[in-house]
């Protein structure tokens, strides 16, 4: 039996011869380096092809994607600019107010009462005034329109009878007087109206009647003016006994009784 060193010693000289035989060439480290700068090109180039197909895609579905723009939110939209809105222009003042002071029954007739207030004259206004005297330029109109059965008092003497000149809106000249009116005799008998233009303090008045009736009337006011009056009916047969004017307060201002 062989050693076991002589056996080993055989094996190294084996693996000499062999090696000798087949010499061991080098690491193609040229290859490799070539063939990982080729691959990595490849790599390159397909990124730049999806980057692009990917851009292109994107472009061609935004308009396809895009919501209506009844669909887009309330809270997407874009908030209006403020508009600036135009100062309102103020409406004319009407050339013509009027206020119904009252009306009712009485002896079987309508009746009623109604101040009116041209600011400027009426075109057909003929100022009792001499012939060739000036009239202010500022002048107004203030009618008190006194109905009685349907018919209008002292018609007779035209469209404008009933009425007075006065200076604007607020001329206190207007004020103050008090007269009894009727169809008949100036006022002396059948449906009469005692018709008050009391001051600024006058709430209401109250008329004692002959029978012991008293009628209570308020006082009104054309809106924007100082005009104000207050009215009340006095029956045929009938006469007045007093008449009395009170405050808001119901403090008696004045007592008349000269008027009949």
């Amino acid at each position: 039996m062989t050693p076991d060193h002589d056996q080993e010693d055989r094996l190294r000289a084996a693996a000499a011869r062999s090696r000798d035989a087949h010499p061991a060439s080098q690491a193609p480290v040229d290859r490799i380096l070539t063939a990982a700068r080729a691959r990595r090109k490849r790599r390159r180039a397909a990124a730049a092809v999806a980057s692009a197909a990917c851009v292109l895609g994107v472009g061609l579905a935004v308009p396809f994607l895009k919501p209506a723009p009844d669909a887009v939110g309330a809270a997407d939209r874009p908030s209006p600019l403020p508009t600036r809105s135009a100062t309102p222009t103020p409406a004319p003042a009407p050339d013509t107010v009027g206020a119904r002071v009252a009306e009712g029954t009485t002896d079987g007739h309508r009746w009623s009462v109604a101040l009116e207030f041209h600011r400027t004259l009426p075109k057909d206004y003929a100022p009792p005034t001499p012939p060739g005297a000036a009239t202010a330029p500022s002048a107004s109109l203030l009618c008190q329109r006194m109905v009685i059965g349907g018919v209008r008092i002292d018609h007779q003497g035209g469209p404008w009878s009933d009425c007075q000149q006065v200076n604007g809106a607020q001329d206190p000249r207007a004020s103050g007087e008090m007269g009894l009116w009727g169809l008949h005799e100036k006022g002396l008998s059948g449906t009469r109206l005692l018709v008050s233009n009391p001051e600024a303090a006058v709430a209401y008045g109250v008329v004692s009647l002959s029978d012991g009736t008293q009628v209570k009337a308020a006082t009104v006011t054309v809106p924007g003016t100082v005009y104000r009056a207050w009215a009340a009916p006095v029956p045929d047969g009938r006469t007045i006994t007093a008449v009395d004017q009170y405050d808001a307060h119901h403090h008696r201002l004045s007592h008349d009784t000269d008027l009949r």
